[in-house]
């Protein structure tokens, strides 16, 4: 999803790539919203290439996109495909006590930098 236009600013996009014969590649690490977000501009767009997410990454251990929800099977994947979200908004139903309990929490709002098992730098 774009910064400043969400959704509609991200189908635009879409749109006039594909005016010009170019794929989209929605990037979206941030979480189950932001999936179902893209999934829905993908669902619409026939230029949509591939769509990155980041369910079960190294990074996201014990903070993965499906503990934020209660529908946890919201995003069935088989075959290298995943389903579009159904169902009001944008088909995923937030688990407000899971995000409450994470706000308490706080956030550490720096890149994590991971390195390998000889200590040199890996990626950031």
């Amino acid at each position: 999803m774009t910064e400043n236009g969400g959704i509609t600013e991200c189908r635009k996009i879409a749109a006039m790539a594909e005016a010009y014969d170019v794929e989209v590649a929605p990037h979206c690490p941030l979480g189950p919203i932001a999936l179902a977000a893209c999934l829905q501009v993908d669902a619409v767009s026939y230029n949509a290439f591939i769509q990155e997410q980041s369910l079960g990454i190294h990074y996201n251990q014990g903070n993965d996109i499906l503990d934020y929800i209660s529908n946890k099977d919201v995003f069935k994947y088989a075959d290298g495909f995943v389903s579009i979200p159904q169902g009001p908004s944008l088909g995923v139903e937030v688990d407000e006590a899971h995000v409450i309990e994470r706000a308490k929490q706080g956030h550490r709002w720096r890149n994590p930098i991971w390195r390998h098992a000889d200590g040199s730098f890996a990626e950031w």
